[in-house]
């Protein structure tokens, strides 16, 4: 075909007028009948490489791609493309068999151009007999990283394509295309499809226009999603959650705050997602809480944020959730969370899986973490991952990072690196990051001892700088190409020819490393919470003459951490006072007029700007599980019924109850408590907490030693607090 005719139908099916980046080349080699490997970038525009060439070409391409919900999309947009309702169609579990029929009719009729196929249908023997009775153009395997075991997303379906496409026709035409595929991954996918003539076509990693950065991820993790989504106002994001409840609470906790947001995640019924998923990319919602699965082939050029709640398991995942932002080259902005806790979670969810899966799910986690970690360019970190060089001074979007915008000082590390790769060669080179570090600062484990590391001379010789420092060391090394982690040993350290050369001729060598003291988030953002004592005394004084006004104890009032968080915002409404942590809207209505009158005066004498992001209201740490406990307990239903029903014990379910009622709701358990205690035993808890200066449970414990079960006195607490605070 000629270059204009081939233009042409681009322009045809399709509406563009010129071919991005690879597409044209990637074509042209299909249509001459070659198969061919695809490694582009989300947002690079895979798809067309396949869709184009099967309306060009005779027969009815077939297209494995691993998901419905992409499926439908894809087919969706061709047939909204082209006056031919049947030019494409999905096979896979979701039809029915009427449905199933006409898919077969419009091929068998060849009014079918491209057929998506989930690997799991094409295992089926009645989807192999039907296919080789058509006349099939190629197959295109997308989202081909799924074939490798040593990528982030393998799937034992995916692994045996190459036997069942030679089954249904040999010597077929193949085109192989991924967004995500490391050096050892794309010669795992090639040489699995049997494919390894392939002409390899391979777009650039990165993604100027995006802009990376990762936060220590802390208890306020939401107020400062809220406040991002606040500061990004009408602009598309996506959030992701590794859990689905983790999911629906942060979609609960940034509906209060007046955001429009929906939930996405395989525990939805199919209606529901499908729903969600159209209202976000009709601009119904601004933001989507979803589970990994959601972005798959979702066709939205202007989401201009990803947040990850959770790091994700793979570099991989990472890269490729991130690349859903900012596909039309605008604005985007990748925000992570980051918390080795959440990491040591992900590595003991391995711990029942096969012993390969879990090194490699092991050695990616650990990647993810180094990322997370480095002081040095996130994209230059990224873009070597992924096999590919990057100029952290001079590339595009060299200064698109947190890291990049705020620089730690260099440190010249010629002893330490030398130290290191001597440690490692005279080890035989057989240990992997932990355990070279572990050498390093004289720490022992069973692999270290049963090769006898611990009896050498060199063993400890590091012990000056800590384990982060070396592993640190080591991260950055593999990036400049002193030595590399061998996939295939599941990330044994290697020396290379570079690291050779070092030790026989040590050079002065700087490199970044991670600070200690200073934590670049902060740096960032300006507003790092800082309590303000001056105006926190204020509030007790106030707190305490109300009090005793009122003939209550000042706890009654307001909570200590209540008193801490309004001198953090400043809240001068009763709206905004109402959402203040424990502080209710009959409380604030009730309690709340001096206090917002000392706050407004103290803001006013002392020129304080108030920041006006920083009302976040809060759900709690489960809402469906506060309103089912508020309706149990209205019903008068026995506590232990209550605890059991949700599987929890007594203890747990009084923390709960505990905290529903701290937050400023009543709960009436006066049928529970009268079962437990007597009149008189009530009223001499009354007495107590009534003239207590606090409500601590442990200085009750101790007043009334053992005259009460401290179940018991943290039930009655809940009575008083009801009673007289709420």
């Amino acid at each position: 075909m000629s270059e204009v005719s081939l233009e042409q139908s681009l322009k045809n099916f399709f509406g563009f007028s010129a071919f991005k980046g690879l597409q044209k080349p990637v074509i042209e080699n299909l249509l001459k009948g070659k198969n061919s490997f695809v490694i582009m970038p989300t947002g690079g525009g895979k798809s067309l490489c396949y869709q184009l060439p099967a309306l060009i070409m005779d027969g009815t391409a077939i297209i494995i791609s691993p998901l419905i919900a992409l499926m439908k999309n894809q087919v969706d947009f061709i047939r909204g493309s082209s006056q031919n309702k049947c030019i494409a169609h999905v096979y896979n579990s979701s039809l029915n068999k009427s449905e199933i029929e006409e898919v077969k009719n419009d091929i068998i009729s060849k009014k079918t151009k491209l057929l998506y196929v989930a690997p799991e249908s094409l295992t089926k023997e009645a989807t192999i007999l039907f296919l080789q009775k058509i006349k099939i153009s190629f197959f295109a395997i997308d989202e081909a990283h799924c074939i490798s075991e040593w990528g982030h997303d393998f799937r034992p379906d995916y692994r045996n394509l190459s036997s069942i496409t030679d089954k249904i026709k040999s010597n077929s035409i193949i085109i192989a295309l991924t967004a995500t595929a490391t050096p050892k991954v794309q010669e795992d996918i090639m040489k699995n499809l049997n494919i390894e003539n392939a002409k390899v076509f391979k777009s650039s990693f990165n993604r100027p226009n995006l802009f990376y950065e990762v936060r220590n991820k802390t208890n306020d993790v939401d107020v400062e999603i809220i406040k991002f989504i606040k500061k990004n106002t009408k602009k598309s994001g996506i959030i992701y959650c590794l859990s689905r409840k983790r999911v629906e609470e942060l979609t609960e906790v940034i509906k209060v705050n007046n955001i429009k947001a929906l939930p996405y995640h395989a525990g939805l019924d199919i209606k529901t997602r499908a729903n969600n998923q159209d209202a976000f990319l009709n601009e119904d919602c601004n933001v989507i809480v979803a589970t990994v699965a959601f972005g798959m082939g979702i066709d939205k050029p202007d989401v201009r944020y990803v947040i990850h709640n959770d790091m994700p398991k793979s570099i991989e995942s990472y890269y490729q959730e991130t690349g859903r932002a900012g596909r039309d080259g605008g604005e985007g902005y990748c925000l992570a969370f980051y918390s080795k806790k959440d990491i040591e979670k992900l590595e003991k969810f391995l711990d029942g899986k096969p012993i390969s899966e879990k090194e490699i799910g092991k050695n990616l986690l650990d990647d993810v973490s180094a990322y997370a970690e480095t002081s040095i360019s996130r994209r230059k970190f990224i873009l070597n991952y992924f096999g590919e060089s990057f100029d952290s001074k001079n590339g595009d979007g060299a200064e698109n990072d947190d890291n990049m915008m705020f620089p730690k000082a260099s440190i010249e590390v010629k002893k330490e690196l030398l130290l290191l790769l001597t440690v490692l060669t005279k080890t035989k080179q057989a240990y992997k990051t932990k355990e070279l570090a572990k050498v390093l600062i004289g720490e022992t484990n069973a692999l270290i001892i049963s090769h006898k590391t611990h009896l050498k001379p060199f063993f400890g010789q590091g012990k000056y700088k800590d384990e982060k420092f070396w592993v640190g060391l080591i991260n950055q090394s593999i990036i400049l190409g002193f030595i590399i982690k061998e996939v295939e040993t599941y990330g044994i350290i290697k020396l290379t020819t570079k690291g050779s050369q070092f030790i026989k001729s040590p050079y002065n060598i700087k490199i970044k490393l991670k600070s200690k003291n200073i934590d670049k988030s902060d740096l960032k953002r300006s507003d790092v919470d800082v309590y303000d004592k001056i105006l926190i005394s204020d509030l007790k004084d106030l707190r305490k003459k109300i009090a005793k006004k009122h003939n209550i104890p000042p706890y009654v009032v307001f909570q200590e951490n209540s008193l801490l968080e309004m001198s953090i915002k400043y809240p001068s409404k009763i709206l905004e006072l109402s959402n203040i942590v424990g502080v209710s809207e009959g409380k604030a209505k009730r309690f709340g007029e001096p206090f917002l009158n000392l706050i407004n005066n103290y803001v006013e004498k002392n020129k304080i700007i108030k920041k006006d992001d920083l009302v976040v209201k809060s759900t709690g740490s489960n809402s469906s599980l506060k309103l089912y406990l508020i309706q149990n307990i209205d019903r008068k239903i026995p506590l232990e019924d209550i605890a059991s029903s949700k599987g929890m014990d007594l203890n747990k379910l009084i923390t709960e109850m505990e905290t529903i009622v701290i937050s400023g709701t009543k709960l009436n358990i006066d049928y529970y408590v009268d079962e437990v205690l007597d009149d008189d035993s009530k009223d001499e808890l009354h007495n107590y907490f009534m003239n207590s200066d606090s409500d601590n449970i442990k200085s009750a414990v101790d007043h009334f030693e053992d005259d009460f079960e401290e179940d018991e006195l943290r039930l009655f607490r809940i009575k008083f607090l009801s009673e007289i605070a709420n």
